[in-house]
């Protein structure tokens, strides 16, 4: 499997030449995302800001989650995964944005919910993607890095479209 550092790379790279900027919105990842693209060089020509809101009262203020969302649907959720991206990217008058929330554990999880499950938003040029994956309980940190690598994976299949 490619390595996130190149995929990053091949990320900026397509965005460079679209002239397109990302924004990231990020919960359990803690900034890994968007720490990825910044390893990159040339990064700060498609990345101008991005965010790191673990708690739900920082997604609604600065992202426009809407806590009726958050209460109908939980945290981690697809729909609060698509206001997350698409809240970042209208902050950010960015082309793409990246929502990602998730149960990365040991603990947290539910019987719907377990452990590994994370929620993606994927808002590209006003269109937004929502996807679930559950990675298992397979460590906080291995399900970070498992998130980061799908968030690549997406972006590539998702901008080949546009």
């Amino acid at each position: 499997m490619e390595n996130q550092d190149c995929m990053a790379g091949k990320m900026v790279a397509r965005l460079i030449r679209r002239g397109w900027h990302i924004a990231f919105a990020e919960s359990c990842t803690g900034g890994l995302a968007a720490a990825a693209l910044v390893e990159v060089p040339d990064a700060s020509r498609v990345l101008d800001e991005s965010v790191v809101t673990y708690a739900n009262e920082a997604k609604i203020k600065y992202l426009g989650v809407r806590p009726e969302t958050i209460e109908a649907h939980g945290v981690v959720s697809e729909e609060v995964a698509g206001e997350m991206a698409s809240g970042i990217a209208r902050a950010a008058a960015a082309q793409v944005g990246v929502g990602i929330s998730g149960i990365a554990g040991p603990s947290g999880g539910t019987e719907q919910k377990p452990v590994g499950t994370v929620c993606f938003g994927f808002w590209i040029n006003g269109r937004c993607e929502t996807r679930t994956m559950q990675f298992g309980n397979i460590g906080r940190n291995a399900v970070r890095r498992k998130s980061v690598e799908y968030v690549y994976r997406t972006l590539e299949e998702l901008t080949e479209q546009d």
